[in-house]
């Protein structure tokens, strides 16, 4: 299974970016997470098959998750963005059917891209 994600790049603090995970077919439970240099890596959000979203509570408010089914494309909208959002986002995938934000629940992964915030 093949998830490939883009949109990454570079914006001042308080600007925004949408970042897209192009994913081969739906699978129940799909994830943003993103690791900072020397951090773990860290759930951000996810988006079950029945709509249900939940987020951390580090982007709640400003971050926003969704998929366009026939487009088998996730996003992540991103909006005041901060310094500490700088990371590398990675879209994670499973057919599980609890959906967590913990990355040992999610056997598929893209490759990432790059999110860069400047203060």
């Amino acid at each position: 299974v093949q998830l490939v994600e883009s949109g990454g790049g570079s914006v001042q603090a308080g600007g925004s970016l949408n970042v897209s995970c192009r994913y081969p077919y739906n699978m129940y439970c799909m994830t943003w997470f993103r690791q900072a240099p020397g951090k773990e890596r860290e759930g951000v959000a996810f988006i079950a098959n029945n709509g249900r979203t939940v987020y951390s509570d580090s982007v709640k408010g400003r971050f926003t998750i969704s998929k366009d089914v026939p487009k088998n494309t996730l996003y992540l909208q991103m909006n005041s963005l901060k310094p500490e959002d700088t990371a590398m986002y990675y879209c994670a995938a499973d057919y599980g059917g609890v959906c967590t934000l913990k990355e040992d629940s999610y056997r598929y992964w893209g490759q990432g891209t790059q999110v860069t915030v400047s203060s």
